[in-house]
């Protein structure tokens, strides 16, 4: 039998003990043993539970017991999670987690210290959540050169934009609903303005290239400027907006990553992914196209996930996994290198627009939708530092005639 921690009883931690409980018999067959929750560490004490006599307040208790050789982060942040969880793998005990926060700060040097303790730093749920991504890209797709990552990895985000979508309603109103139904926090800002997608795309990035990535490099733009008449001039297209991170790896090593709102087509893989589901599309040089589809976060796809880490740990308690990054940085392009084609929501008639959308943007698309005084235009591929540029001469243009230009701005994959 091997003795487990649990560090955070909230919602995952909760989910994990569920997990390691009711699926005991499958986990001990597949660990090889049984594995049982010795400790769990939290500030409260639950006295009507069933683990009240497992509850500790005293982290000491975990990283001094030479019992303990698995251990679960599940507290989220970053202080205490990060000096807790180095110290476990400083104590020789095999740590799982859910954290990216933890593993986008400092997921390098805790692989390293890891490896140098003969034990394992696992954090399969840190990024979608139930969703299996990590662990095929260090085993299934090991022998692949992964040429790029594009993922729905947030289902905040998600349910929003699907809303929004399906029932004309403004991003307020739905932000307000999905805070009411406990999908989005009081305090959505990691989630709406792209923060949490930008952390596990950096994860993800770094897994495919072997390098650490620092997140803070990779361009990210949230959701909340996406208004219910873009999804009009969407509909009209026969696209979708989706808020995806997307790493792109050349052949010469280097990366093109970002995060941000993008009009996709309904030939695009991801075009159907909706609600607060994820999708992950992963691209090898060989394989090609790879999808992994499902719950990317909740209670228990999220502890689920927790546990088959802790089922690799008990199979290698002896040994340190090949598996994450190393210490040589990843760099990331500027994101005025990164091409797209671009959706602009212009003021006034094309009509008397024409010849100044062509001479800024060139050949175009035009869109419009009936009794708008503005239409929507859709550009040919061309880099963001040219788009950029463009716009600027196209406003120029329009404050010399005292007009408002450009309304609204979107990256199109279509």
């Amino acid at each position: 039998m091997i003795k487990a921690a649990v560090m955070g009883y909230g919602t995952i931690g909760s989910g994990v003990v569920e997990v390691l409980t009711e699926n005991r018999d499958q986990v001990a067959k597949a660990a090889g043993q049984e594995i049982e929750v010795k400790y769990i560490l939290d500030l409260r004490d639950f006295p009507d539970s069933p683990v009240a006599d497992k509850i500790v307040h005293d982290f000491k208790q975990i990283e001094e017991d030479e019992e303990i050789r698995l251990v679960v982060e599940t507290m989220g942040g970053l202080n205490p999670a990060y000096p807790f969880v180095k110290a476990c793998l400083m104590a020789g005990k095999h740590v799982a987690t859910s954290n990216k926060a933890l593993v986008a700060a400092y997921g390098t040097e805790l692989l390293e210290i890891a490896r140098k303790h003969h034990v394992n730093f696992f954090f399969e749920a840190s990024v979608g959540g139930g969703i299996p991504v990590i662990r095929p890209l260090y085993r299934c797709l090991k022998g692949e050169k992964i040429q790029e990552i594009t993922g729905i990895l947030n289902g905040t985000t998600n349910y929003i934009l699907t809303k929004m979508e399906r029932e004309g309603a403004s991003f307020e109103t739905v932000l307000r609903e999905a805070q009411n139904l406990g999908y989005a926090e009081r305090n959505p800002e990691a989630d709406v303005e792209g923060h949490d997608t930008c952390r596990k795309i950096a994860i993800l990035t770094a897994m495919a290239t072997g390098r650490q990535v620092n997140f803070e490099e990779i361009y990210t733009e949230g959701i909340t400027k996406i208004t219910d008449c873009d999804f009009k001039y969407a509909q009209k297209m026969g696209t979708s907006i989706k808020l995806f991170g997307t790493s792109r790896i050349g052949e010469d090593g280097r990366v093109s990553a970002y995060v941000a709102p993008v009009m996709v087509g309904k030939n695009h893989p991801l075009y159907p992914v909706s609600d607060v589901f994820n999708g992950i599309l992963v691209k090898g040089n060989m394989v090609g196209d790879t999808m992994f589809y499902g719950s990317g976060a909740g209670k228990l796809p999220t502890a689920s996930a927790v546990v088959a880490d802790l089922i690799e740990a008990a199979q290698n308690l002896d040994q340190n996994v090949e598996m994450g990054w190393g210490e040589e940085k990843q760099e990331i392009l500027p994101m005025e290198q990164t091409s797209f084609r671009y959706f602009l929501r212009l003021a006034g008639s094309h009509r008397n627009k024409e010849q100044d959308v062509e001479k800024c943007f060139g050949q175009t698309e035009v869109i419009e939708l009936y009794g708008m005084d503005e239409f929507g235009i859709l550009t040919e591929t061309m880099t963001e530092g040219e788009f950029k540029e463009a716009c600027s001469r196209y406003e120029g243009l329009e404050k010399e005639k005292g007009e408002y230009g450009i309304k609204q701005t979107i990256r199109a994959l279509v």
